[in-house]
C-alpha cells in the first residue's frame, strides 16, 4: 500500500471512530523543496502526525495551522517560500510550496439508547442520511450487530460504560427510545449536563410528566430537564417504528440546520 493510500485509510478510520483529524496536502511545489506535489500528512487533535510534508520548521507551522483549523472548521491554503529564514521563511531549500489544509471534524453522531423496533428504525434511517451511529442497550442481546446492523459501534451495558467508550460531544445527538420510565430515570442524570446538541426521549406526555417528577425528586432541576425534547420527534401523527424514526430524524435535522 502506498503512503497516501495508508494515510487515507487512517483518515477514514478516524472518521468512523468519531475522531477529528486534518489532512494537509502539498498542492504546488516549485524549485528545490523537501516534498513534491501530492505529498500528504494527517494531523490529529493531540498534535500527533502521520506522514510528512517536508519536516522541519515548515511542517511545524503546518501542524499549528492544522490545529487552528480543527477549532474553526475552515480550510486553509498556506503558501511558503523556502529561501531566507532571517525574513521568516521556514527553510532554505530555495523553492516554493503551497499546502492545502482540510479539517475533518467528528461526524455528527446519533447515540441511540434502546435497541428495540424504534431504535433499529432510527439507526437505519440515520445511517442513510449520513450520521455515525452508536447504539446502547442494557440488554446485552440487543446491542449487537445482528440486531442493529446499521450501527458503527455497539455498546451493550450501562450508560456509565457507554460514556467511557464513546464520550458525548457537541456533535452528539442522543435519542432515548427505551422500554420504560425506570430506564429513563437511570440514564438521564448521566447525560443531562453533557454537551450533546440534542436529547430526545420517547414516550407519551403522561410518561414524560411522570419521569420528570421522579427526576426532580432525585435532585434534578426543572430548568435542566427543559432542554429535553419529549415526546421525541416532530408531531406528524407517526405510528409505525419507521414513521417515528422519520419524525425523530426530521426534528434533529431541523435543529442541526438552525
Amino acid at each position: 500500500m502506498s503512503d497516501n493510500h495508508h494515510l487515507l485509510s487512517e483518515l477514514l478510520a478516524a472518521q468512523q471512530a468519531g475522531k477529528p483529524v486534518v489532512l494537509a496536502t502539498v498542492i504546488k511545489a516549485h524549485g528545490s523543496v523537501p516534498r513534491r506535489s501530492g505529498s500528504k500528512m494527517l494531523v490529529f487533535a493531540d498534535g500527533r502526525i502521520s506522514g510528512s510534508i517536508g519536516g522541519g520548521e515548515m511542517e511545524s507551522r503546518v501542524v499549528d495551522e492544522a490545529l487552528l483549523a480543527l477549532q474553526d472548521g475552515r480550510s486553509r491554503l498556506l503558501p511558503y517560500t523556502l529561501v531566507e529564514p532571517s525574513k521568516g521563511d521556514p527553510g532554505v531549500c530555495g523553492g516554493e510550496v503551497e499546502i492545502y489544509i482540510e479539517p475533518y471534524p467528528p461526524p455528527a453522531t446519533l447515540l441511540i439508547i434502546g435497541c428495540g423496533h424504534v431504535g433499529r428504525a432510527v439507526a437505519q434511517l440515520g445511517k442513510a442520511v449520513g450520521y455515525r451511529i452508536v447504539v446502547n442497550d442494557d440488554r446485552q442481546a440487543l446491542a449487537t450487530a445482528e440486531n442493529m446492523p446499521d450501527a458503527d459501534l455497539h455498546l451493550p451495558g450501562s450508560i456509565k460504560e457507554v460514556l467511557t467508550q464513546s464520550p458525548i460531544t457537541s456533535n452528539t445527538y442522543i435519542i432515548m427510545v427505551t422500554r420504560n420510565v425506570t430506564v429513563d430515570r437511570e440514564i438521564i442524570p448521566h447525560i443531562i449536563h453533557s454537551p450533546a446538541r440534542y436529547i430526545g426521549v420517547m414516550g407519551s406526555r403522561r410518561r414524560w410528566t411522570e419521569t420528570q417528577k421522579l427526576l426532580i425528586a432525585d435532585g434534578l432541576k426543572a430548568e435542566d430537564l427543559a432542554r429535553i425534547h419529549a415526546p421525541i420527534g416532530l408531531e406528524i401523527e407517526a405510528e409505525t417504528p419507521e414513521e417515528i424514526a422519520v419524525s425523530i430524524l426530521a426534528q434533529i435535522i431541523q435543529i442541526r440546520r438552525h
